[in-house]
């Protein structure tokens, strides 16, 4: 795969970045060789590899899944101008 030029603008205008005539001209060999790179490593043998987290086993570090409401409520509608039974109270927008 290969960029060219009027890609490396697009691509550009879509991030919002300013990049003149020279930038797009640098970025465009870069951008290529960061694909070559890629395109390289499509080409090793992965076969019967299995996908890890570290370069060392380790086992994940896991807490106790327990479901609590937080016994936040009253502190996280402490500054709300408007509350009725730990409820945002908001004017209607619907009619």
């Amino acid at each position: 795969m290969s960029v060219d030029i009027e890609t490396v603008k697009r691509v550009a205008r879509l991030a919002r970045i300013a990049v003149d005539e020279g930038e797009a001209e640098r970025m465009t060999g870069e951008l290529n060789a960061i694909l070559g790179f890629v395109e390289q490593l499509d080409e090793v043998n992965v076969d019967g590899i299995e996908p890890m987290t570290s370069v060392i086993p380790m086992e994940m570090r896991k807490r106790v899944d327990q479901v609590t409401d937080g016994n936040k409520a009253a502190d996280i509608v402490a500054n709300a101008p408007a509350t009725e039974d730990n409820f945002f109270v908001v004017p209607k927008v619907v009619e």
